[in-house]
């Protein structure tokens, strides 16, 4: 192998080297049994990412325009219980945020369907916590999904 042939596998990542030496992945929400692309197929990171911006500005402007006008601090503490709030009761009920809506997203569990109340309370805790929703598998799914054994939708 050439330097610059190790040197582009590490600066592109271990699954495009792996699937330069011949490896197939599939596609996203193949294992998942999802289309690959259109409405049901596994949704991009830029859709969830805005859906989640989306979400997390409504929840910030609820907090100042009626629970607290202070420092910035107190705001992002309760932006956060709001945002927890919101996620557990919209994915709960409808299956999609505000954001995620907007986005045209869905939250459904693996074989389709609502999530039950159980698996909404862990993705919105893990969901909270940040760093479990930066952690992907192959699919492009965060462990906070993972874990609820949820996915997110195009609709």
């Amino acid at each position: 192998m050439d330097n610059r042939d190790a040197i582009g596998s590490w600066l592109s990542g271990p699954r495009v080297a792996a699937e330069d030496m011949g490896v197939d992945f599939g596609y996203r929400g193949e294992r998942l049994g999802l289309p690959q692309d259109g409405p049901g197929s596994v949704a991009r990171f830029g859709r969830r990412l805005g859906a989640v911006f989306v979400d997390w500005v409504l929840c910030v402007v609820i907090v100042y325009g009626l629970i607290t006008h202070s420092g910035a601090n107190t705001v992002e503490n309760w932006a956060l219980a709001v945002f927890f709030v919101l996620s557990v009761l919209t994915v709960g009920t409808v299956g999609s945020t505000p954001g995620k809506r907007l986005f045209r997203l869905r939250v459904v569990a693996e074989g389709g369907g609502r999530l039950g109340v159980v698996r909404v309370l862990i993705r919105s805790v893990l969901l909270c916590l940040a760093v479990p929703a930066l952690i992907w598998d192959r699919d492009g799914r965060g462990l906070h999904d993972r874990l609820a054994r949820a996915v997110q939708v195009r609709i």
